[in-house]
């Protein structure tokens, strides 16, 4: 290297140090002090490096994933509710921030600046204020019970309903799916569905971060070209189909960035639970980050705690590989180019 680039080399490091030391206190070493947690025998009390604490291998994760007790109960019951949590809200804050952007971003609108903020606002209040307002919203004499008892549905106690959504009104389970169990719960309580509290959750998510995304979505459809879109138009394309063959495809970078916040986002719900239920009612509401949090500060169940937050993040990489690999630019087959060169030459 010139001595020119040395220097350049020098400055950018000492511009980049105290970046690099503070994440390097307050984050890396956090977390390599509870991965050595996570296989130690720490009770919380003096130090985990101090000599009284010993190196006990995987026996944190054996009782998490196949220890029979009470641990792996209380884990698969939080995988189980946050499988669900995730199944129901990225495709609908998806779908929901996309459609605000599309109708924010369209000319015909009239005080669209109003609507952009007005959609965008949960996003940006307190997560508590807006859970404990949901509390108040769906509790059994709230505002949403009222509202459906004019088209005479009579509104269930919604964060006191431990009933799965697909079992509601199901009799008793057959004995294949009673019998054989997973992580301690039955493949009859794994296919319940999300349970009637977790749903109300599921609806304060989509409402509170639907906003975000919409500013994603709609930054993304600003900066496309025109051009396109009115060829397709003269071509006699609908707007269905234009949306469908012209717009959305552009949109597969703002997409999968979307569905990857979605989902490290959903994996990660605590705040709403430690506000509104703490895993109430019967454990339905219970997830991995809350259970990794009372098992730990709660029960002091130190490594196991470690444990199922690493196992967390283990979830959360291996979901987001999965969607990169499905979201991935493939190229185009013969047979499609064909098809598409004989649609444009008629």
């Amino acid at each position: 290297m010139s001595r020119k680039n040395r220097a350049e080399a020098v400055s950018g490091w000492l511009f980049t140090a105290p970046t690099i030391i503070v994440l390097g206190l307050f984050l890396a070493v956090p977390v390599l002090m509870a991965a050595w947690v996570s296989v130690s025998d720490w009770h919380g009390v003096g130090s985990p490096f101090s000599s009284d604490v010993s190196f006990v291998g995987g026996r944190n994760y054996a009782k998490i994933l196949g220890g029979g007790g009470l641990d792996e109960q209380n884990f698969g019951t939080a995988l189980r509710n946050n499988l669900w949590y995730v199944v129901f809200v990225v495709p609908l804050q998806t779908a929901v921030a996309l459609g605000l952007a599309l109708l924010v971003n369209g000319r015909a609108l009239r005080g669209r600046g109003f609507f952009r903020t007005a959609f965008y606002f949960p996003s940006v209040t307190s997560s508590v204020a807006i859970t404990v307002v949901w509390l108040f919203l769906f509790s059994s004499t709230g505002a949403v019970n009222k509202i459906i008892s004019w088209v005479g549905v009579h509104g269930p106690n919604w964060f006191n309903e431990p009933t799965g959504l697909f079992h509601l009104g199901a009799g008793d389970p057959p004995p294949l799916l009673a019998d054989h169990t997973m992580l301690g719960i039955s493949w009859w309580e794994w296919l319940a569905g999300p349970s009637v509290a977790m749903t109300a959750f599921i609806l304060l998510a989509v409402f509170t971060t639907s906003g975000t995304f919409m500013l994603l979505f709609l930054a993304a459809l600003q900066n496309l070209s025109a051009d396109v879109d009115e060829a397709a138009m003269i071509d006699g394309a609908g707007a269905w189909t234009r949306f469908w063959r012209v717009t959305l495809p552009q949109l597969r970078p703002t997409l999968f960035t979307v569905l990857t916040l979605g989902l490290i986002g959903t994996w990660q719900i605590f705040d709403q639970i430690y506000t509104g239920t703490k895993g109430a009612p019967a454990n339905t509401t219970m997830t991995p980050a809350y259970l990794s949090y009372s098992s730990a500060f709660g029960s002091q169940q130190w490594g196991v705690g470690a444990a199922i937050a690493f196992i967390l993040f283990a979830i959360i990489v291996a979901f987001t590989l999965v969607q990169r690999w499905a979201l991935r630019e493939r190229p185009v087959s013969r047979r499609r180019m064909r098809w598409i060169e004989k649609g444009s030459v008629r």
